[in-house]
């Protein structure tokens, strides 16, 4: 009712204002009109009976009116407009009031202009991190002397020089409620990286605990005991606890950034920030405490939230509720607000830290004095030995060359106080940890990564039980925190043991992704593309998480791995496809002489089609088409069918080696191609039929044993499994096979591999990984034929076991290379984990590579 009533009158005043003065337009000729936001109550669609409407005004430039004999600038002409406005709405008459209008919600408060145009609007809002509490209400610009209304210019200028802290806060509820909606729109979105910040924003966490103690305070101070707005356990503190998820994860979390408190709330629950019965405590108590401010409204025609004292009134209002008696209703609203106030309690405080006992106590004021460097060494020594740490002087070497760094030295007042606060329980929890000297080395290493943006300080400062975990994993691996230190927006997964060392299966992931995209932008192919990035590497760490900690073992760590790089590529195929075909419509395609959908698969060899992905493996991909003669349908510039495959083959690769703020996604190795980097991106599927029968070496078919599709049109897939069938179960000459197999393995073993002495290279050394999967390609491509059941695995360890249940090796022989293939491999990860070649001492694995050296004689020996 509101939005219309604002509209309507704005129509019409809008009309005659023109009529009057000129039809206003910008430098560029262009038509200007006004923007009215909605604030408050208004903005989030939550108005009472009584309520104000709290409105901003702004309209998109600069400029003068035109039309008329003296034309006025745009600003003369909106101030004009806005005051009428305010007055049509505003002013009692005999037939009463539309709505009262706050305006202390504009820049620079009730001296600021009335209306401002987007671009000073936008830099207003541009400032530092943070918020303050409101108390005052006064969110315009410049307070209660800003100016009734502003260009955009003057309004963005405002928030990017002068936007305070608390506005933040106000603007989670702006919202277009009249006049240019596009133009309204594009205002707020050009503010939003000033309400949202683009990353987890737990830099508020002070000024919002400062923000809530000025609440609890001003209930105190004010004895709100009967308001329900305000009071304890009122709706103003189920509002706070939405928004403080809403300032602190809003800019990383697209869901979030809604008006709505009740759909704030599900979004928390949904994503699993809160439990699903805090939602529903909270959901339920804010409806009932509305429905009585509602009530309370509607007999006084007020601005009422008190409960009132007077029996009469009481009756009444139990009545309205639909109780019996005020005694019963008094005791639901009572129990509302208690459990609204033990969430509203609980928030911002050290909910996962434990209590410090008085030697706790203790060691942790030490340690400050230690990192402050203000005692003698002999003191610094015994402080750290008490923490626990076996090297206090190296440890004194260690942390002056923290204090010393150049980004160190360039911290602010703010980061280097919240530094400060850190180091002391940082030291503590490492103190307590085995090897606490090379523990600390690396999480120093991570701190000088991440130390700049403070932002992720203030996350570890304000989340202990992050500092365990990050400790823990520290322990565990260093290529762990090397990754959190590439990607520190993960530190975000420390906060949550749940789900940081369960990693999800396939279906979870798919469903993980679908509720992601489902948020985003359709036509934001930037964000899609960094959203994936995060998605990848957040559930990398959990898997490597699991791994350091024997959650899982080496075969489902690198099967999580392989499903992670699965659910990604299907995500960047459909991406790419989509992005194409919106441009150039959709290619024909089809298989034998039968007409099928987007005709095309990506197909995994090498790691990923073998399901023994690594945390570093790239992704070895070959893709294939099925378009026909002719040119797409449906799009706005058609373009040749093979030449939209060979732009989405292309359009994948960008997405996949695309460069963003999170990093990288994979990078691909298109080699095993036909023809390999000579030959095209993308091949038609009758081409590599003809070209894996005719023309491959040998080598290409000990790859396509390893290869599978794992995207795009599902005939294409099985049209691919029989072309790969019909490689593999080709007759072989026993002896040209095996001469071929050997002079490759001679040729990586020359190329690869860089003898050392006493040293074992666990890939490409005889004995070895490469030994192994070799002698296994040789069997199936020599038996398939015989045994078509060898064409069904890609991996290994799979094959294997279908070569000793066919008879073709004996099952000692079988265990023997399994146990020395799962062996090497697990060293490799753990070396990989430790950020260490593949490589051991050379008596580490004698027996083992001694039996597959003996294994590979008996079957590969050329005469």
């Amino acid at each position: 009712l509101a939005d219309a009533c604002i509209h309507q009158a704005l129509l019409l005043l809008y009309e005659w204002a023109c009529h009057k003065y000129g039809i206003p337009q910008g430098y560029d000729g262009s038509p200007q009109s006004l923007v009215v936001l909605g604030m408050g109550k208004l903005g989030g669609r939550e108005l009472n009976f009584s309520s104000d409407v709290d409105l901003i005004f702004a309209y998109p430039s600069t400029g003068q009116t035109y039309g008329v004999s003296e034309p006025i600038s745009n600003e003369e002409f909106f101030v004009r407009l806005c005051r009428g406005l305010i007055k049509t709405i505003g002013s009692r008459t005999s037939e009463g009031i539309v709505f009262r209008v706050d305006m202390n919600l504009r820049p620079y408060g009730q001296s600021g202009p009335l209306v401002m145009s987007f671009d000073v609007m936008e830099a207003y809002y541009q400032t530092s991190e943070g918020i303050v509490f409101r108390v005052d209400m006064n969110l315009r610009p410049y307070g209660q002397s800003g100016p009734l209304v502003m260009s955009f210019d003057v309004m963005e200028a405002y928030y990017q020089e002068q936007g305070r802290e608390w506005e933040r806060y106000a603007w989670i509820k702006a919202r277009v409620v009249a006049g240019d909606q596009q133009a309204g729109e594009r205002l707020i979105e050009s503010l939003n990286p000033f309400v949202y910040r683009r990353y987890l924003d737990f830099g508020a966490f002070e000024s919002l605990r400062n923000m809530k103690q000025k609440i609890s305070l001003e209930v105190k101070r004010k004895s709100m005991s009967h308001n329900i707005k305000l009071g304890l356990g009122g709706i103003r503190e189920i509002e706070f606890f939405g928004q403080i998820f809403q300032l602190i994860r809003g800019g990383v979390v697209p869901a979030l950034q809604e008006q709505s408190i009740l759909k704030v709330l599900k979004v928390l629950a949904r994503e699993n920030y809160i439990p699903l019965q805090t939602c529903d405590d909270l959901i339920c108590a804010y409806e009932f405490l509305r429905n009585t401010e509602h009530r309370l409204q509607e007999f006084s025609d007020q601005q009422v939230h008190e409960i009132p004292e007077d029996p009469v009134a009481s009756i009444r209002l139990a009545a309205s509720m639909g109780f019996a008696d005020p005694e019963s209703f008094a005791r639901c609203l009572e129990q509302h607000r208690r459990i609204v106030h033990d969430h509203f309690s609980q928030l911002l405080g050290a909910g996962d830290s434990k209590r410090i006992d008085d030697r706790g106590q203790k060691i942790e004021s030490g340690l400050q004095a230690v990192w402050q460097d203000i005692l003698e060494d002999d003191q610094v020594r015994k402080v750290l030995a008490e923490a626990g740490f076996e090297n206090p002087d190296h440890v004194m070497r260690v942390l002056d060359d923290l204090r010393n760094d150049p980004e160190t030295r360039l911290l602010s007042s703010h980061g280097r106080n919240r530094l400060d606060k850190l180091m002391p329980i940082m030291l503590k929890v490492i103190g307590r940890s085995e090897h606490s000297l090379v523990v600390l080395s690396r999480i120093v290493d991570l701190i000088k990564a991440i130390e700049r943006r403070t932002n992720y300080l203030a996350l570890l400062l304000e989340n202990r039980i992050a500092i365990v975990h990050l400790v823990k994993l520290a322990v565990a691996s260093p290529w762990v925190v090397s990754f959190l230190a590439r990607h520190p927006v993960l530190l975000d997964e420390l906060l949550d043991p749940r789900t940081l060392y369960l990693p999800p299966e396939k279906s979870d992931l798919e469903e993980e992704m679908h509720k992601k995209f489902d948020l985003i932008p359709s036509a934001d192919l930037e964000v899609k593309i960094q959203e994936l990035c995060i998605f990848k590497q957040a559930n990398v760490l959990r898997v490597a998480a699991a791994d350091v900690t024997g959650a899982v073992p080496l075969m489902r760590t690198s099967d999580h791995l392989t499903e992670i790089a699965e659910t990604v590529l299907n995500k960047v195929v459909d991406l790419s496809w989509e992005h194409l075909a919106q441009r150039h419509g959709i290619p024909g395609c089809q298989l034998d002489d039968e007409k099928i959908g987007k005709g095309f698969a990506v197909i995994a060899y090498g790691k990923l089609g073998g399901f023994e992905l690594g945390y570093g493996s790239d992704l070895d991909l070959v893709f294939l088409h099925a378009g026909t003669r002719g040119q797409t349908r449906g799009g706005k510039y058609p373009i040749d069918n093979a030449q939209f495959f060979a732009r989405l083959g292309q359009r994948v690769v960008h997405i996949l080696t695309a460069h963003t703020p999170s990093g990288v996604l994979y990078q691909p190795d298109m080699r095993l191609r036909p023809s390999g980097s000579s030959g095209i991106l993308v091949s038609h599927i009758q081409g590599f039929k003809e070209y894996q029968m005719n023309k491959a070496w040998t080598w290409e078919h000990q790859a396509i044993i390893k290869a599978r599709p794992i995207s795009g049109d599902i005939r294409m897939a099985k049209r691919f499994e029989q072309i790969r069938n019909q490689v593999l179960i080709r007759p072989r000459i026993m002896s040209n096979l095996k001469q071929e197999v050997v002079d490759m393995r001679d040729r990586m073993r020359r190329e690869l591999s860089s003898p050392e002495p006493e040293v074992f290279d666990l890939k490409q050394d005889t004995g070895g990984i490469v030994d192994i999967e070799f002698l296994v390609q040789y069997l199936v491509l020599l038996k398939a034929g015989e045994y078509n059941e060898l064409t069904r695995w890609t991996d290994t360890v799979r094959l294997l076991e279908t070569l000793n249940q066919t008879g073709i090796i004996n099952a000692d022989i079988a265990h023997l290379l399994k146990v020395a293939y799962l062996t090497y491999r697990a060293a490799v990860h753990q070396l990989s984990l430790q950020e260490k070649p593949a490589k051991v001492h050379e008596n580490k694995f004698r027996d083992l590579r001694k039996n597959v050296e003996k294994i590979w004689n008996e079957f590969m020996h050329v005469q």
